[in-house]
């Protein structure tokens, strides 16, 4: 249930190990030049199959505050952005020269509770299921989406978003209850509660606008029920191998789907398969057996209505085993500048620019 493109052999040859640094591809655009943190060039190809693109260059900008981001748009340097913060939303539609495009998200934020004892994060007591259950209780889910998100998402009680099939609706999410959250800790033998620490992404993505501020409010919550956590944060591309060799006892971190399939979320994010300390995508290491059979009996199965009951079923264990807190599933948006017109939205977050054109 993966998707993949293909890959030139003779490129993968001449250039070996900086093979991406040179992509090769049958696209709309061609490949010019990509300076690492500033900028990739693209230019029109005019040998493309569906016809050649409106516009000639096609530029990306790496701007990762998304304030700025703003800015250089209201400015003109730019004809769009991505991830507006929920704080600027009503700044944007008040500006005559620009616009908002918005679609439902086909992703998750969350929380990660790292309960693999073979990980250098691993921390006792995210090892017991009530102290999981604990953080699940006190952290305050629909005050962060009113008040962070803004209204731009929906809180989360499972790892798949509402807008996919097998969606299980009937799970009742473990609701905003601080006496029961201190209720839990007290019986797991935390009556005082303990020091940890939580790892915060650095740059806003779709899934979480603003991953600092929920960090800190996620906090707040967590030291209310005598859990006292530190807020670490690190390089974008450091953080993710971090968290992907299982150094964090908490983290934040999201997905967005490539494909519309429930595996592409619960068997990518979920599976002990994907637990593997060094390149897990599975950054809470939970390895639950019979989920792993549940999964991959779904993936053996072309049946719609079984697979649906054992995704329904993967989604009863994940409450039951609370590896995450899910936050929430957030709308995705772009913002052009008034001229800018073609371009469409995707649930999957894939940007085509081959129908866009320019308004002189």
């Amino acid at each position: 249930m993966f998707t993949a493109s293909m890959v030139s052999p003779a490129a993968c040859e001449k250039y070996g190990a900086d093979f991406f640094k040179n992509p090769v591809g049958t696209g709309p655009f061609k490949f010019v030049e990509w300076v690492k943190d500033d900028h990739l060039t693209l230019e029109a190809n005019l040998d493309y199959w569906g016809g050649r693109p409106y516009v000639d260059k096609l530029i990306f900008r790496s701007i990762p505050d998304p304030s700025v981001r703003l800015i250089e748009l209201e400015k003109g340097t730019i004809d769009s952005m991505e991830y507006p913060t929920a704080d600027d939303l009503e700044r944007i539609k008040n500006n005559p020269n620009l616009y908002i495009q918005e679609a439902p998200g086909l992703n998750v934020g969350y929380l990660a509770m790292n309960m693999g004892e073979d990980t250098p994060g691993f921390e006792k007591p995210f090892g017991d299921v009530r102290v999981r259950k604990a953080i699940a209780h006190a952290i305050n889910k629909p005050e962060i989406v009113e008040y962070l998100y803004k209204g731009t998402a929906v809180p989360a009680k499972n790892p798949i978003p509402p807008i996919m099939w097998s969606y299980n609706d009937a799970i009742e999410d473990y609701e905003y209850n601080p006496e029961k959250a201190i209720e839990l800790l007290k019986e797991a033998g935390y009556p005082n509660g303990f020091e940890t620490t939580l790892w915060a992404m650095p740059v806003s993505r779709p899934y979480m606008f603003d991953p600092p501020k929920i960090a800190e409010a996620i906090q707040a919550d967590l030291e209310a029920v005598g859990i006292k956590a530190k807020i670490y944060s690190v390089e974008w591309g450091t953080y993710l191998q971090e968290t992907e060799a299982g150094k964090h006892p908490m983290c934040l971190l999201g997905w967005t789907g490539d494909n519309g399939d429930p595996d592409n979320f619960i068997y990518v994010l979920l599976d002990k398969d994907a637990a593997i300390v060094g390149s897990a995508g599975n950054v809470a290491f939970y390895r639950n057996d019979e989920l792993h059979d549940i999964l991959i009996k779904a993936q053996r199965t072309y049946d719609m209505a079984e697979r649906t009951a054992l995704y329904e079923k993967a989604q009863e264990i994940i409450h039951a085993d609370v590896p995450w807190v899910p936050i929430a599933h957030a709308k995705v948006f772009m913002v052009f500048k008034k001229n800018v017109h073609g371009f469409v939205m995707y649930p999957t977050e894939r940007k085509f620019f081959n129908t866009v054109w320019i308004e002189q």
